[in-house]
């Protein structure tokens, strides 16, 4: 997929009578059906381009970039803006990212292991800039982010916010409606239960998991397994307890799973369940990059914490809360989509990553005419690409690309361009 058709679609997609037809919130359902100032495409693009200032800051900043000028420009009020993302469906954009994962894995950016698209699931806790206020519905300061997280493409495929009191498996119960029998589903230690066996056993879907614990709390067959010294053994659970039974619709049979001895780097024990029974197709030495694989998960939320300022919010109610957000969670995976085709299309070697850490500051002067459809190579004249010198950071080495005003006679459409400031 290039980048032309990446953002290409996603102009067409803002602009589209089926994303219309979603966005509307449901007690404004005729909202965006007039010409604004600030009309839904207009409005969609300014929150994915990652609002971290005021709101005022980032209107003007936006239609600043739009025209092309190194002045901001005043057209938009804080007060507009407001109104007019209040008429926005909490569905809309999460929706949007829905579409953009599919458009991924349609062109071949979500890895498999083993024919699996493995998918991480963790929570993590946000503490909003909230002041008090007697705004309907505010937003609660402290609250839990959940989400399932496709570690091979770095995209987070859904996020929602829950309250402090939610266990963490009751948001990943969920959300389960999202997986299948082609997904391999990581967990970390605060997940598991016989209950919870039980409904992945019986919805076919896949599972890796951590369930070594200290002490005696845990399962009774994992510490007997510690014990044992076996690499690996079929053990058979307790059948679920009545009450969990009746709340989650699982069966009520004891369940049998795999449990595999892993010996971290530190010399560290950890055993993993799973319901892969298949040696020859998942022998005991292929768990340990799995299981590891679900940290990529821990650093999308930090990524997402520290440089997309996700607990930096636009609005005081639970509604721009939880569009703030789904917001950034999809400019996020916006930036990890181009980063992917610049890799593709500069050809560079799998050893070489992109610089994410630059990422946003070089396509966020882009996306205003990006994500509204107009052509890149007219708001940057005489090739003054965004950046100087292109970096390209790996473990142990990084290439360089020569000067942007150098290629300034090389620069013919959005696609080249658009590389350039991503590799820079």
């Amino acid at each position: 997929m290039s980048l032309n058709s990446l953002f290409g679609d996603l102009a067409a997609r803002l602009r589209s009578a089926e994303f219309l037809l979603h966005a509307a919130h449901p007690d404004h359902p005729t909202a965006f059906t007039r010409q604004r100032k600030l009309p839904l495409p207009a409005l969609v693009a300014l929150m994915l381009s990652g609002m971290r200032k005021s709101v005022q800051a980032e209107l003007d900043e936006f239609f600043a970039h739009l025209n092309n000028k190194a002045q901001l420009v005043r057209k938009v009020s804080e007060q507009a803006f407001a109104q007019a993302r209040a008429k926005l469906s909490l569905t809309a954009i999460p929706l949007l990212n829905d579409w953009l994962i599919e458009r991924a894995g349609h062109h071949g950016f979500v890895p498999r292991w083993n024919g699996l698209r493995l998918v991480a699931a963790d929570a993590s806790t946000m503490r909003f800039g909230l002041r008090a206020s007697h705004v309907k519905r505010a937003a609660l300061a402290d609250q839990i982010l959940f989400g399932l997280f496709l570690p091979g493409c770095e995209l987070m495929l859904a996020a929602s916010l829950h309250s402090i009191h939610e266990s963490e498996r009751q948001m990943l119960f969920e959300h389960l409606d999202r997986l299948s029998d082609n997904d391999l589903l990581l967990l970390d230690r605060g997940y598991p239960s016989r209950w919870l066996v039980a409904v992945l056993n019986q919805r076919g879907i896949p599972f890796c998991m951590r369930v070594e614990k200290s002490g005696n709390s845990g399962f009774a067959c994992v510490r007997d397994f510690l014990r044992s010294g076996l690499a690996e053994q079929v053990v058979t659970l307790r059948a679920p307890d009545r009450r969990d039974v009746i709340d989650f619709e699982c069966p009520s049979a004891p369940q049998t799973v795999r449990l595999v001895r892993h010996i971290a780097p530190n010399g560290q024990v950890r055993v993993l369940m799973t319901n892969l029974f298949d040696v020859a197709r998942f022998p005991i030495c292929s768990f340990a990059d799995l299981y590891h694989q679900r940290w990529r998960i821990e650093e999308a939320f930090k990524r997402l914490k520290h440089r997309l300022n996700l607990e930096h919010v636009s609005g005081l109610s639970q509604q721009a809360v939880v569009q703030d957000v789904a917001a950034k969670v999809l400019c996020d995976n916006l930036q990890a989509l181009t980063a992917l085709s610049a890799h593709d299309n500069a050809e560079l070697p799998q050893s070489v990553r992109i610089n994410r850490a630059y990422m946003h500051t070089a396509l966020k002067p882009l996306l205003p005419a990006l994500l509204l459809g107009k052509k890149v190579a007219k708001m940057l004249r005489c090739g003054a690409a965004v950046g100087g010198h292109a970096h390209l950071c790996s473990s142990s080495k990084s290439v360089q690309t020569p000067h942007a005003g150098t290629q300034a006679a090389q620069i013919h459409d959005s696609e080249t361009l658009l590389i350039t400031c991503v590799l820079a």
